[in-house]
């Protein structure tokens, strides 16, 4: 990867968004035809908007020439900032030395939503940003790639819980934990949206499974849609099974 291809980090590229839109807005012209402009595809601009992918460089480069304005922070000002070393209130104002027993790879496992009796296999990144002093997680190894989610960590003191966040443009998807048994793993619930038949959209919550990977032989079918006869479909579907069975989550049915 050259240079001007290289992603932006994180928050670099939430300062160079938030940017964007303030241009637009004072511009008042369209995505579409900043990304004419630029010579960019819209894809690329909405998905870089949204967080849901970061900015390169020369994405940066292009669109501060069709804006006519500098999006990136001077590097004299940025080495003289000093980075936070607490996370947000709103977000337990935990240090890094505080959870650094979260960072890791984690095999995730959900229900699967498209085929019943099996299980929705990934991998979660759980790593430190220095630049906002928050974590964040990133998805990966998802057959369904374009849904991977990212986002910030809450480590609220008072509940004694874990909250992986995802906001996009206002959605968001929650998945509540408990703290990591002495192996390390996280067991809760996942509340998100279900695509259904065309672009309908239905609220949706089932149990949720985080267990670190080096708990775990990862291979190369470990992720996935892991159905019955699968050689872990037995040891995956005991720990989703753990969520109500060991009560880290309660489901409460509708009276009868």
């Amino acid at each position: 990867m050259s240079g001007s291809d290289a992603e932006l980090p994180e928050a670099q590229s939430r300062a160079i968004a938030q940017a964007v839109r303030e241009a637009l807005a004072r511009r008042r012209i369209s995505r579409q035809t900043l990304a004419d402009e630029a010579r960019i595809s819209i894809s690329t601009l909405e998905k870089a908007l949204s967080g849901r992918r970061p900015f390169t460089l020369a994405t940066t480069i292009r669109l501060e020439e069709a804006l006519g304005v500098s999006l990136r922070e001077p590097g004299a000002r940025e080495s003289t900032v000093e980075s936070p070393r607490h996370a947000p209130e709103e977000l337990g104002a935990y240090s890094r030395e505080g959870v650094s027993w979260l960072e890791g790879r984690y095999l995730t496992l959900r229900p699967s939503f498209g085929a019943p009796d099996a299980i929705f296999a990934y991998r979660t990144e759980i790593a430190w940003e220095p630049e906002t002093a928050r974590l964040t997680f990133r998805e990966a190894e998802r057959i369904d790639a374009p849904f991977a989610q990212s986002g910030f960590v809450s480590v609220p003191n008072l509940s004694g819980q874990i909250y992986l966040v995802t906001n996009w443009q206002g959605q968001y998807r929650i998945a509540m934990l408990c703290r990591p048994t002495i192996r390390g793993e996280m067991y809760g619930v996942l509340t998100t949206l279900h695509s259904g038949r065309g672009s309908h959209l239905t609220p949706a919550a089932c149990p949720l499974a985080l267990i670190p990977e080096r708990e775990v032989a990862v291979g190369a079918d470990s992720y996935g849609r892991i159905a019955p006869g699968h050689a872990s479909y037995s040891t995956c579907r005991e720990a989703l099974g753990r969520v109500s069975e060991d009560a880290y989550a309660m489901f409460f049915a509708c009276p009868a």
